[in-house]
């Protein structure tokens, strides 16, 4: 009985260990291969290496978006023991400073991996570098991030959960911004720590291109913030603002208030982030009448000295009337653009024949994409002639029957104010790569010719005196030249005209030689209403502030052309012995003669504010001034040596002549 169970025993004993020698050999030698392969791919993968993506700057390379390397930490939680997971709880609780039952309640789900720290700084990311648990591993998952937060919002955009610009030059330019992703093969443990990267097969990432914009963070602080103020101190829904370069079409700043923050763009709706600019359309109202203008004098259909019979202020045109705020019997056609005359814009278009009228519009850009790189632009509604009534002409020379974009409006505006060409509007100055090497360098690019120069040089002058005796009076600048037009127009809501208005400005200056467009338009006001007296006012805080930052933008001035409604003071003698301002023309090579060089204080009295400005910006100096007009006293006395960057207090007064008028 012994015997046979020892019999059996020894057969189990041969037969385990004949299966034990096949099994081994199956393994090694049959399914070596197979197997060998199951093994590498567990230890060995190919992982992709996620590029740094292209940084934002401003004009003056002033950071605006950048990358923040941070880690997401992930636990497998089926490799993950009882013992593993108080471990991980104790350590993160220690370093993110949340409670151990936090991270114990996150590891009780269901889900095979989770994400139990999303976004961890990369300091505290270092805390944990030699913290080693089964199943925990992390990730780079870098932060997008924008500096001034709310600052250009609309320029910027903002890149989504997968990295990708989901609006504004993060969208745009994306595939120059995302770089290209590196490979790189990583042996693993068992437990998922990596033992080493294969050299041979590691392909590194590419990092993006960085953006250099048109827009100076400065201007656009300034723009943003007397947009705020604007729409506080009116009363308004919301606003817009561009200003433009209109040498060379570049966009200085550009601005949707209300804005939102790029960073947590998740917390604003839709309505926030759209950027308003360019893709939304609104009847222009009077500011298109410098377009109608500018067609009227360029084919010579009329003068400046013309009289127009304005009715009083109401005029029946077919089965249309026509109203105007300001009523008058009769005014010249620069009084019928000085007062915003519909009536008499409306009666001077049609001399304009249909087609050359249109013609002209979609020669300064209206009914067409503008191409900035922006996304989301719509082209506007301008109709063919064909479909015009008998009122779509009067209409439209007044602004109505029409739908252009703020970003159409501030480039046809330049094209007016530059000498007569319209230029392509540039957002980007330059793209480079990671090593600093431009990749893409912007030039102007002119579209086309749309007025002569000789036209130009009028419009500035009739948008000069539009502001100094018309209604754009409130964006006057005390110490330089303004040019620009008012707009009014009545809001369409569901296909109707309603009790809301649009009011708008666009501006320039200096109006002998414009640096600066820009439009400001106001939604909704419920004070003041009138582009007048809510749009205008804010171009005048704004540029104030920008000659501030800035003060070669005013330049050295070229002479308007004179017409028949010029005229200078001829200053005499006040015998009686009181004591007056005198008004004393200063010609451009008096001005230009001071320079960085000079090195004693010259006499600004009885030159004129902007003139003063002019010279103490060419000495290098600070200026500050009380009053308007004529400078009557300096602090710093004539012949006193010049330190640079000292501060000349300027006193000026209104110019009062006694004297005779040469018409």
């Amino acid at each position: 009985m012994n015997n046979s169970r020892a019999i059996v025993v020894i057969i189990c004993v041969v037969v385990f260990f004949f299966a034990l020698i096949f099994k081994l050999f199956d393994i090694q030698i049959i399914k070596s291969e197979e197997l060998k392969y199951y093994a590498e791919r567990q230890q060995m993968k190919l992982e992709k290496i996620a590029p740094e993506r292209g940084l934002i700057y401003d004009s003056d390379e002033v950071l605006l978006a950048y990358n923040k390397n941070d880690v997401s930490f992930y636990l497998d939680l089926r490799m993950a023991s009882k013992v593993d997971r108080r471990k991980i709880a104790e350590k993160f609780s220690s370093v993110f400073g949340k409670s151990r039952h936090y991270y114990l309640k996150l590891m009780n789900q269901t889900p095979k991996t989770i994400c139990i720290e999303k976004k961890a700084p990369g300091e505290k990311a270092l805390l944990l570098k030699n913290f080693k648990a089964a199943g925990l591993f992390l990730r780079e998952d870098p932060t997008r991030v924008y500096h001034y937060k709310n600052l250009a919002s609309h320029v910027l955009g903002y890149s989504g959960q997968n990295y990708s610009g989901v609006n504004g030059i993060e969208r745009s330019f994306n595939d120059l911004l995302k770089g290209e992703e590196g490979i790189r093969l990583v042996e693993r443990n068992a437990v998922g720590d990596v033992i080493t990267y294969s050299e041979e097969e590691t392909r590194e990432a590419v990092p993006g291109d960085n953006i250099y914009l048109t827009i100076k963070r400065s201007f656009q602080n300034a723009l943003e913030e007397e947009l705020e103020k604007g729409i506080s101190e009116f009363d308004a829904s919301s606003a817009i603002g561009i200003m433009m370069n209109p040498n060379t079409g570049e966009i200085l700043a550009l601005a949707n208030i209300n804005d939102y923050d790029p960073n947590t763009y998740w917390d604003f709706s839709d309505e926030a982030r759209r950027n308003k600019t360019v893709t939304d359309t609104y009847e222009p109202g009077s500011t298109f009448k410098s377009f109608t203008l500018a067609v009227l004098l360029d084919q010579k259909l009329c003068n400046e000295s013309e009289i127009v019979n304005v009715e009083n202020g109401n005029y029946k045109f077919r089965n249309a009337n026509i109203s105007d705020t300001h009523k008058f019997e009769r005014l010249t056609v620069k009084g019928v653009f000085e007062q915003s005359s519909n009536i008499g814009i409306a009666k001077l278009s049609q001399r304009i024949e249909d087609e050359l009228f249109y013609k002209y519009l979609r020669g300064f850009g209206f009914g067409n994409y503008t191409t900035l790189n922006l996304p989301g632009e719509v082209k506007g509604n301008l109709k063919k002639p064909t479909e015009w009534s008998g009122l779509t002409k009067a209409f439209i020379s007044f602004g109505y029957e029409i739908s252009v974009t703020p970003i159409q409006l501030v480039t046809a505006y330049s094209a007016i104010v530059n000498g007569g060409i319209l230029y392509k509007p540039q957002i980007v100055k330059k793209i480079t790569n990671a090593h600093g090497d431009i990749v893409i360098n912007s030039e102007s690019k002119e579209v086309r010719r749309v007025i002569s120069e000789k036209t130009s040089e009028k419009m500035k002058y009739l948008l000069k005196s539009a502001v100094e005796n018309g209604t754009g009076k409130l964006a006057k600048l005390d110490y330089v030249s303004v040019g620009g037009k008012t707009g009014t127009s009545k809001k369409i809501v569901d296909g109707k005209y309603s009790s809301n208005y649009n009011s708008s400005f666009v501006g320039f200056f200096p109006a002998e030689n414009p640096q600066v467009v820009c439009l400001i338009l106001v939604n909704s006001p419920n004070v003041g209403k009138y582009g007048g007296l809510v749009a205008a006012p804010i171009f005048k805080k704004v540029a104030d502030r920008l000659i501030e930052l800035e003060p070669d933008l005013i330049g050295l001035p070229k002479e308007l052309p004179m017409t028949n409604e010029d005229y200078d003071f001829v200053s005499t003698s006040n015998h009686s012995g009181d004591n007056h301002v005198s008004s004393t023309v200063k010609k451009p090579e008096e001005i230009q003669k001071f320079s960085s060089k000079t090195t004693v204080m010259p006499q600004l009295k009885d030159y004129s504010l902007r003139d003063a400005i002019m010279i103490l910006t060419r000495l290098e100096m600070k200026y500050k001034v009380n009053g308007s007009g004529v400078v009557v006293s300096q602090s710093i006395l004539p012949g006193n040596k010049i330190i640079k960057g000292s501060t000349c207090v300027l006193e000026c007064k209104d110019v009062t002549v006694p004297g005779t008028i040469v018409y």
